[in-house]
């Protein structure tokens, strides 16, 4: 019998359905779907004169991609307490940021990696579409933006770690 690739390489390779996202400062729910993790880096390309079989690149800062999560709606609030921070009309007043991990686990429930999304506040929140003939569950959706990303092959921590602001302003990464 042929093996497969991942017995072949010692690969152990996660499913797209098995996954946990945790939220500092207990918040804690089930989620159906996130998307939209990534990070791009913008570039220049330079074309040196006299010099017609490469090009210069110039690295740029990356930018992180807005990420999206949807869970089941409850009679639980606390997505919305947290997103309704959008629309404080007070200045002083900031909206709170947390960290929050993401991890996936493999089909016998080990954790795999664990992306954790630095600095992320929420800048949307969406309400499910209600239809009198319909019997799928309400689902809500909640956007977040972030700093930057951490992630580590295995973690055994399921809720993210408090965020500290160093003195210049920025979340640190380590």
């Amino acid at each position: 019998m042929a093996k497969s690739i991942d017995e072949d390489y010692g690969l152990n390779l996660i499913s797209a359905n098995r996954f946990y996202v945790g939220i500092e400062s207990n918040i804690s729910a089930s989620f159906t779907e996130c998307q939209g993790l990534g990070v791009k880096v913008k570039y220049e390309t330079y074309h040196e004169g006299g010099v017609n079989d490469q090009q210069r690149i110039f690295l740029g800062q990356p930018e992180f991609s807005e990420v999206t999560l949807k869970r089941g709606m409850s009679d639980d609030l606390v997505f919305w307490q947290w997103a309704s921070q959008l629309m404080k009309t007070d200045a002083s007043k900031s909206i709170e940021r947390r960290n929050v991990n993401i991890l996936v686990f493999n089909q016998a429930g080990e954790t795999m990696q664990c992306w954790t999304l630095i600095g992320a506040a929420p800048v949307g929140w969406k309400a499910p579409s209600l239809t009198a003939d319909s019997s799928n569950i309400a689902i809500e959706e909640l956007n977040l933006i972030y700093e930057g990303i951490k992630v580590v092959k295995k973690s055994g921590a399921a809720s993210a770690t408090p965020i500290n602001r160093s003195a210049t302003g920025y979340f640190g990464s380590n």
